[in-house]
């Protein structure tokens, strides 16, 4: 029984997926985007196992930057099933609204460069989780719990065998170049689900699960789980008050997420007052994104 961190983004340290080995059989969890594949694949050969040894193929929501390779992970692995939350899953099936939702984004072109193709997966090879279900993987047993507050349509694996719980983004961002100068972890309240409450009770469900790590999309497994989640925690309160702060006001949406974004750089800034240009320049689209979120 092991693990295996994956590098998926072209960026090194942001984004990871993990192979899960036992014995014969093999996951993956977390899936990045199709141009991760050859780097998902790679790790499967250095392991010593073929696709055709994958059983499953699990994703902690349907993000594009955790999911969006899901279908070309899966035509590349044909005895593989894909799982997910009730309320993923069906994106996995049917990705269109994804796609056209990312693509009015970005545009067609800069969606193409981030997130690649999005493959739909045939609805007899993905299965939902409830809330507490379990999935076997060789003799071990693992479990996920539903985790709402960063996405409404989120859980996490819970893998004793391993002493891991694989947080996707519930446990925060904990980027390796950010923790020189001791750690700093940062929420996502990306769009368009945060829920700071909901969001709390998920860091304290995983913390209840008592196990030895937690493997974080990004990005990888840490031991100091009471560290990451008291920090965590003073943040996810701070934007719980600035979306009620913002809702009873009425800037436009642009000023209110600009203004949002230098609130998110003033809390930075107290809790790591060493950051210089470097580390700031490193947090800068998960701050636009932060602010967007909550806006």
């Amino acid at each position: 029984h092991r693990r295996v961190t994956i590098d998926s983004d072209v960026r090194p340290g942001f984004t990871a997926c993990y192979l899960r080995l036992a014995g014969d059989e093999c996951a993956f969890i977390e899936t990045h985007t199709s141009h991760a594949l050859p780097r998902l694949l790679a790790a499967l050969t250095s392991a010593g196992k073929r696709p055709e040894d994958v059983r499953w193929v699990v994703i902690t929501h349907a993000h594009l930057d955790h999911a969006a390779g899901a279908g070309a992970l899966m035509a590349a692995c044909p005895n593989a099933t894909l799982l997910a939350h009730p309320r993923a899953a069906r994106h996995m099936v049917a990705p269109q609204k994804l796609i056209d939702g990312a693509t009015a984004v970005y545009g067609a072109a800069r969606f193409k460069e981030l997130y690649g193709t999005i493959q739909p997966i045939a609805a007899d090879r993905v299965r939902s989780l409830e809330d507490g279900e379990s999935f076997e993987l060789g003799d071990a047993k693992l479990t996920v719990w539903h985790t709402a507050g960063h996405a409404n349509h989120h859980f996490v694996v819970d893998d004793p065998r391993t002493e891991t719980v694989y947080t996707g983004d519930t446990f925060g961002l904990v980027y390796p170049s950010l923790q020189k100068r001791g750690r700093f972890v940062l929420p996502s309240t990306s769009p368009v689900n945060f829920d700071a409450p909901a969001a709390r009770t998920s860091i304290e469900k995983v913390l209840a699960l008592q196990e030895r790590f937690v493997c974080l999309t990004h990005y990888d497994a840490y031991e100091d789980q009471a560290a990451i989640a008291a920090q965590l925690l003073r943040f996810v309160d701070h934007a719980g008050a600035w979306v009620e702060q913002a809702a009873r006001g009425d800037e436009p949406l642009d000023a209110m997420t600009a203004s949002i974004a230098r609130l998110w750089t003033a809390a930075i800034a107290r809790e790591a007052p060493s950051f210089g240009p470097e580390e700031m320049d490193w947090l800068a689209l998960a701050i636009d994104l932060n602010a967007q979120g909550l806006a």
